[in-house]
């Protein structure tokens, strides 16, 4: 019975057996070196401390007077027996046995040339002896000290010349963290707004809980697992998560690390890793970044990619080749899922495929809720409204959320985050924090005020327009020197047309109250005039919105990371037809703008009374905006859409471009 379970590779018997621990060669030697040193030291010691030292002409006196017992010469001392010398004594030579009677004491001294020394000692009747060198004294200071000083410059060279971590001769063994103790510490508890993605998991759990239900069936465990989706949504937290589910030992490794300026490296750790993983099976091992060793293969002249595509080949064989590699399941995570090698992707390497994609509101509360757990929240604080004021984040960005306002009531020494911290927090995250220090004249924080409040006008007075939360000329961030919070009262994945040409008019609505006011333009609708174009773009070239271009997609994905923005395409069409999109999109982008200025010029002294009172105050929140302009207010705030003024490009959170 015992057999079986072993052979079966339980958990309780095989794998995770203790293996005995074996001592480094070279830590033995060590303390065989620090041992002989010690039994050196002591016999030296003790030695001098039982032996006398005395000078040679002392000695030579000593046995004048025939009160040297016996002697023993060696080339570097003459070590003996001497009697106590008694004041009136009789100088005549004593017999042996009357010298024994009397008190003796054992001395040392450094012989000289003294060619009658053995002369004196036979007129004196004295028992001498020769003696050859210590042999342990010449072990060590002649071969174990002098080898030990140059075993020691070695080792400080190689650590000083390589990383701390790497032997010289360990490149092919695998750098992956073994988290054995069968508990990362993370749960599906710990895990928020990707319920489907963790419904896909669920079943790889109980399938290493439990394989008996699946196996009866004829069903496999899968061999790969891979998660896709934008950055910051949870892709390594969620393997953490089922390998604390399963109870099994967990490897994590990135792909960075498997490869080398070395061709064959990678490939060997490769090996070393899923080695490893053989041992402790079943377990989970978790690549992270796949993409850096699973780009699609192709004829390259660089030894790097050679390197790269020998890595992938290794992996492909682990994963599926001669060999089945019971009980080892690998999870993978990448945000380029596009430029993966076809063979890694197809059923027997990696069978599933896992979305994690931005979690809607609802998810978005639930991370709130987790992230959540060890702050102090005020009684005031509505996390649902946070949550829908931040569509469009990841959950790493509404952690930073969180953070940011735990950091900013204690700055204030406040014992509590209030709902004041959590939107000031949004703010600080979307365009950066505020820098009062930053001083503005007053004609361009003039310029300024009426810009935002163009935005916020032209949204306010059109059918499709995004509700303002806030209008500030506070200077945040790098390059913001004010912004209009636009929200919208509900996550949206597709737009119209009609929404997609008042979001245009809207951007435009800044750059048109300034020629309206001051006859003139400046350069701070830079990125209004940036994202106008490409939306307008987008509607011509990609969404067929234009009757002149037609129902034709001319562009071409260039983007390699999820969520890439237009300016990541390329067109795909002939030069008149490229020729036509540029005139249309200039058509669209001229006639939202003469819109945009026919409306403020029929709201102009709405324009002047909202400025002004925003030139007092710098900040006013979305109730008294429409209080000032008259209108109710279009829809309780969701979700922050930023338009900053500035002469540099500004790409902010919030902004997402369809």
């Amino acid at each position: 019975m015992m057999k079986a379970d072993k052979k079966k590779g339980s958990l309780q018997e095989g794998p995770f057996r203790k293996a005995p621990i074996k001592t480094p060669p070279h830590v033995i030697l060590m303390y065989v070196a620090i041992a002989l040193g010690f039994l050196l030291l002591w016999r030296t010691v003790s030695e001098r401390l039982a032996v006398r030292e005395i000078p040679y002409s002392e000695f030579r006196k000593r046995l004048a007077k025939a009160e040297i017992v016996r002697v023993q010469i060696s080339p570097d001392a003459i070590i003996g027996e001497a009697i106590e010398s008694v004041e009136g004594g009789s100088q005549s030579i004593p017999s042996a046995s009357s010298a024994r009677a009397r008190k003796t004491f054992t001395f040392r001294t450094i012989p000289v040339e003294d060619p009658d020394l053995v002369k004196d000692l036979l007129n004196a009747n004295v028992e001498f002896t020769g003696a050859r060198p210590d042999w342990l004294s010449q072990l060590v200071v002649g071969w174990i000290i002098p080898l030990g000083f140059l075993i020691l410059i070695f080792m400080i060279f190689l650590r000083t010349f390589r990383p701390s971590s790497e032997s010289i001769l360990s490149f092919g063994r695998s750098r992956a963290k073994l988290i054995a103790d069968r508990s990362t510490g993370v749960t599906f508890d710990d895990v928020a707004g990707c319920d489907e993605a963790k419904e896909e998991l669920k079943e790889v759990v109980e399938f290493l809980r439990d394989p008996k239900i699946y196996q009866e069936l004829g069903a496999r465990i899968p061999k790969g697992v891979l998660l896709v989706g934008p950055p910051g949504t949870g892709k390594t937290l969620l393997a953490r998560a089922v390998a604390g589910e399963a109870k099994v030992p967990f490897f994590s490794i990135s792909g960075s690390d498997f490869v080398e300026m070395f061709v064959g490296v990678g490939a060997a750790r490769v090996r070393d890793l899923f080695n490893q993983a053989k041992q402790h099976a079943p377990c989970i091992v978790f690549i992270d970044e796949l993409d850096a060793i699973g780009r699609q293969r192709g004829v390259h002249i660089s030894p790097g990619n050679d390197e790269r595509e020998q890595t992938l080949n290794a992996l492909l064989v682990e994963m599926d080749g001669f060999e089945p590699n019971a009980g080892i399941i690998v999870l993978a995570a990448t945000n380029r899922p596009e430029i993966l090698d076809r063979a890694l992707l197809r059923p027997g390497r990696f069978d599933r495929h896992v979305i994690v994609d931005l979690p809607d509101v609802e998810g978005r509360l639930a991370i709130l809720k987790v992230h959540a757990r060890n702050k102090k929240l005020a009684q005031d604080v509505d996390l649902r409204k946070i949550a829908a004021a931040t569509p469009g984040f990841s959950g790493a960005d509404l952690a930073n959320v969180l953070n940011e306002a735990a950091l900013l009531a204690a700055r204030r020494r406040a014992r509590e985050i209030t709902q004041e911290d959590l939107l000031k927090a949004i703010e600080k995250v979307i365009a950066g924090p505020e820098r009062r220090s930053r001083r503005i004249n007053p004609d361009e924080k003039r310029r300024v005020a009426y810009h935002e409040v163009g935005h916020a006008l032209v949204s306010a007075f059109t059918e499709h327009g995004e509700p303002v939360q806030k209008l500030s000329v506070i200077p945040r961030g790098r390059a913001v020197l004010g912004y209009t919070l636009q929200m919208p009262t509900e996550d949206q994945y597709i737009m119209t047309r009609a929404e997609l040409l008042d979001k245009i008019r809207s951007l435009l609505g800044g750059r048109a109250a300034e020629e309206i006011v001051f006859g003139d333009i400046s350069t701070g609708a830079q990125n209004d005039l940036e994202r106008a174009t490409i939306l307008a773009r987008q509607m011509v070239a990609m969404y067929g919105m234009s009757d002149r271009v037609g129902l034709v997609s001319c562009v071409q994905q260039r983007s390699i990371f999820l969520g890439g923005d237009f300016s990541q395409y390329q067109l795909d069409c002939s030069d008149q037809t490229a020729r036509e999109i540029d005139e249309e999109v200039k058509h669209i982008l001229n006639s939202c703008y003469t819109e945009a200025k026919e409306l403020l010029t029929r709201h102009v002294d709405r324009l002047h009374r909202v400025a002004t009172e925003l030139l007092v105050r710098e900040t006013l929140d979305g109730q008294t905006f429409y209080q000032l302009i008259g209108k109710p207010i279009q829809g309780q705030a969701s979700a922050p859409s930023t338009n900053p003024e500035s002469c540099t490009n500004v790409d902010l959170k919030g902004n997402t471009n369809v």
